[in-house]
């Protein structure tokens, strides 16, 4: 096919002129990407595997220089250990690129046909978006991640990455660009911004008419700029303030083990619970088993006031009194928010409240509690007698995901491929004209 230009934008010019010519570059890739076929774009994804094992060690030299830069400019242990490109890393980066390429092509699928009466047939085609923006911070992991998602879609995309890992982000593209060009694809179907100069991250946000949809991804303070800055759509989540709620009727075993992994299995992300919610005909029954298990673990519980008359007594529980804000919190960190409350109904009224309707969970045995939980508390993931562990692409069979959304219109939760397309209508016609 065509590949059109073959290099990406140089950046020995000035800020402006530079993402304009990558924004240009990236509309006319986006047109070869969503015309080529499924068996060029999954070759794209086989190299682009292959290319990572065998550069292997490049590309941890590559990443050394990141990693002591980070070092040396006092970045937190966590934050430095997110750089690092090792061994494991870069194995899981090329079996996920050889994991998409296995997913079913979502596009050019055809739903939804029905015949009208005046011989029409009317449906609809999924298609990719065109062109989407990821800016993302520390791991350069995710350059990977949003090449194979991009690629697979059939979209161009524009990567944005963090200062902290420009050698990596760059050694990585550069991988990515080779494994287009070995398939017949356009190297500017995937670009990375060259520069760091945050000057460009504000064009990136404010060119509709080369990009159609920006995805940040990062800490609340990048998203809340992106989504204040953007003039284009943004798909995003701002906080994974997640709930669990123990109903009234509910296994206890079963619950314990949920809350459990809800809560300890890993603090970080955003689909661990940070809220839990008891009705009060379990909370002398369950708050006791819980907080013994939160009390070994060293989570911290901030409970009202009859949540924190029960855990008193709990050997070596670390309970204190919640504030109003701590409904509101993300902790990201082994604290949780624990309260009582009377009925489903309040309980439902506190997670849609205080919630950031991400992702939350009822236990019960109750099935109609169960189902009025799922259809009344509004977040893009509900779960009945689950953990919210389970809110990500992977988990939910989508094969990956770039990323959460809490937003209405088009992506909802895990968006993986789909996510990445949009619907046209089709009409399918022989000859047919409108009265």
């Amino acid at each position: 096919m065509n590949t059109a230009q073959t290099t990406s934008p140089s950046a020995n010019q000035p800020v402006d002129q530079y993402m304009t010519a990558v924004g240009q570059a990236a509309r006319a890739a986006a047109t070869l990407m969503a015309a080529a076929s499924t068996a060029a774009r999954n070759n794209a994804l086989l190299a682009l595997g292959r290319l990572i094992r065998e550069q292997a060690a490049s590309l941890k030299t590559d990443n050394v220089q990141d990693v002591s830069k980070a070092q040396a400019n006092g970045l937190s242990e966590p934050m430095v250990d997110r750089l690092r490109l090792t061994d494991k890393v870069i194995e899981t980066m090329a079996q996920s690129c050889e994991q998409v390429a296995a997913l079913p092509d979502p596009v050019g699928e055809m739903t939804n046909l029905r015949q009208r009466p005046t011989g029409i047939t009317v449906g609809q085609m999924r298609v990719p978006i065109g062109v989407f923006g990821m800016i993302f911070e520390s791991r350069p992991n995710v350059t990977i991640e949003a090449a194979s998602l991009a690629i697979k879609s059939g979209n161009a995309c524009v990567l944005r990455g963090g200062s902290e890992a420009i050698h990596s982000n760059l050694a990585l593209w550069k991988l990515v660009q080779d494994a287009l060009v070995e398939a017949g694809l356009p190297a500017t179907g995937v670009q990375l911004v060259q520069t760091t100069d945050r000057a460009a991250v504000g064009q990136l946000i404010t060119m509709p008419q080369y990009v159609d949809v920006i995805i940040p991804r990062g800490g609340k303070g990048l998203i809340e700029r992106i989504s204040a800055e953007a003039k284009v759509p943004v798909i995003k989540h701002l906080d994974g303030n997640c709930h669990t709620y123990v109903d009234a009727e509910v296994d206890l075993a079963m619950a314990v083990k949920v809350t459990d992994n809800a809560k300890t299995q890993k603090y970080s992300p955003c689909n661990a619970t940070e809220s839990l919610l008891v009705h009060a005909k379990q909370a002398t029954a369950f708050l006791p088993l819980i907080g013994q298990v939160f009390a070994d673990k060293g989570v911290e519980m901030r409970a009202d006031t009859r949540a924190k008359a029960i855990l008193a007594d709990v050997p070596g529980a670390k309970v204190v009194d919640a504030t109003e804000q701590d409904w509101y919190e993300e902790y990201l960190a082994p604290v949780i928010a624990v309260k009582v409350v009377d009925s489903l109904d309040e309980a439902i009224a506190h997670i849609n409240r205080y919630g950031s309707h991400h992702t939350d969970a009822i236990l019960t045995t109750n099935h109609p509690n169960g189902m009025r939980f799922i259809r009344q508390v509004d977040s893009a993931s509900v779960m009945i007698n689950a953990s919210t562990r389970f809110a990500d692409g992977f988990e939910f069979g989508l094969g990956a995901e770039i990323g959460i959304s809490t937003d209405k219109f088009h992506a909802r939760g895990p968006v993986g491929l789909e996510g990445l397309t949009s619907l046209k209508y089709v009409v399918l016609g022989q000859g047919e004209v409108r009265s």
